[in-house]
């Protein structure tokens, strides 16, 4: 298990130049925004702009703070994402329009390459256990909660995350009955 702290994410311009991305995690630990196997990171869209392109990546955005954000997908029609839309699912590699209806938002991005991994985003609130699935399995926190393992007791604080090896029981404990989080899977193909 690894816990990762918000106060520690890394922060860097995103691939195109418009704006900020703060990185969570990436696999290989030393690999970048052009070889990662998988990665996820949040980043604030300011203003409507084009998304960048990343040939051969899956990816799956939710919307964390805002009132929304409407995607035009290749060239489908917009679809407008809010927090409390499921997360969104579609190929990095194809052209992608972001028009801010009502303001700027915050977003959760989880990236794989198609061949080698593949990943399954879900927002979940209240009590909750499972066994971790995929190789990896990531919580990260929109609320403070904990984490209990048999290894431990992990405490999160609002966008800490903690990753999980696959196969290692948890349960995730809020201080309310409505707090939430994402679960992340992220399975070696």
């Amino acid at each position: 298990m690894t816990l990762l702290r918000a106060s520690d994410y890394k922060r860097m311009p995103w691939k195109n130049g418009g704006g900020e991305t703060v990185e969570i995690a990436i696999f290989p630990p030393a690999s970048s925004v052009e070889n990662f196997d998988w990665r996820i990171s949040m980043a604030t869209v300011a203003s409507d702009g084009p998304f960048s392109i990343f040939p051969g990546i899956d990816r799956t955005l939710s919307i964390l703070e805002g009132n929304g954000m409407a995607l035009a997908i290749a060239t489908d029609d917009p679809l407008l994402l809010t927090m409390e839309s499921p997360p969104l699912p579609f190929p990095a590699d194809v052209a992608v329009n972001a028009t801010l209806p009502d303001g700027a938002v915050t977003d959760l991005n989880v990236m794989t390459r198609r061949s080698r991994f593949r990943h399954v985003v879900k927002r979940h609130s209240g009590p909750f256990s499972e066994k971790a699935a995929g190789n990896t399995t990531l919580v990260l926190a929109l609320d403070p909660l904990t984490i209990l393992t048999g290894e431990g007791k992990d405490r999160l604080g609002k966008l800490d995350g903690l990753l999980i090896e696959g196969g290692l029981p948890f349960t995730v404990e809020g201080d309310r009955s409505e707090s939430a989080f994402f679960l992340i899977t992220l399975e070696r193909l």
